[in-house]
């Protein structure tokens, strides 16, 4: 099974450097990774290094507590999009949702249209450790309702790594026109395999070259 078409290849580290953004573009091509996963601050650059390739520039919006005003992550989705990004990974209002708060979808449902709208593409982080089997039910038709195209299992922050478990879970409760992106600790290609034999149709990871190498 050849993985490298899955990988976005991910270093959202809140010190990296310039030359390691430019490393990371310039390996996601010569491994023929789908795409690179750099913070906002980053993307024009990642997006200059990759001009005319056939590599996407995914950024990340809400990053990493998602519980900002909506107002401010639209105006940061528009600049990611204004600077070359061509898919956008939402954090979900956490807060909002775990008080029952409608504000979460109402949320997703107008960054979803606003990068729709921008030929953009657009992943829901929904922080899978934070919540009982109900909630991602609930949070999956979220997804689904508001138009995202892929369910995203976590920034990467929490507790632990994702599983193929909980991939076949979002399988499950995913129409097939929402697709789902594995993150969090996938640090072997042997993990990489089972999250995709599982479902996964798109692996984020910091540790894209040692799984091909």
């Amino acid at each position: 099974m050849l993985i490298n078409t899955y990988i976005e290849s991910t270093n959202l580290s809140i010190t990296c450097l310039a030359n390691e953004i430019d490393l990371l573009v310039s390996e996601a091509l010569d491994f023929q990774l789908l795409g690179v996963c750099v913070p906002p601050f980053w993307v024009k650059r990642a997006a200059r290094e990759s001009s005319g390739k056939d590599l996407q520039i995914v950024t990340v919006v809400g990053y990493p507590l998602g519980y900002q005003k909506t107002e401010s992550k639209i105006e940061e989705a528009n600049q990611a999009i204004h600077d070359g990004a061509n898919e956008i990974d939402l954090v979900l209002n956490c807060s909002a949702f775990a008080n029952n708060m409608d504000w979460a979808k109402i949320e997703t449902a107008k960054i979803s249209k606003l990068a729709h709208d921008a030929n953009c593409m657009i992943k829901l982080i929904l922080e899978t450790d934070l919540w009982d089997e109900q909630q991602l039910r609930s949070l999956l038709k979220i997804c689904a309702d508001a138009g995202i195209d892929f369910a995203k299992t976590s920034t990467g922050y929490h507790r632990s790594p994702v599983s193929p478990a909980m991939i076949r879970f979002f399988r499950e409760h995913l129409p097939s026109s929402v697709g789902i992106k594995a993150s969090g600790g996938i640090k072997t290609a042997d993990q990489a395999r089972e999250l995709i034999k599982a479902g996964a149709d798109r692996l984020g990871t910091s540790s894209a070259k040692e799984l091909l190498g």
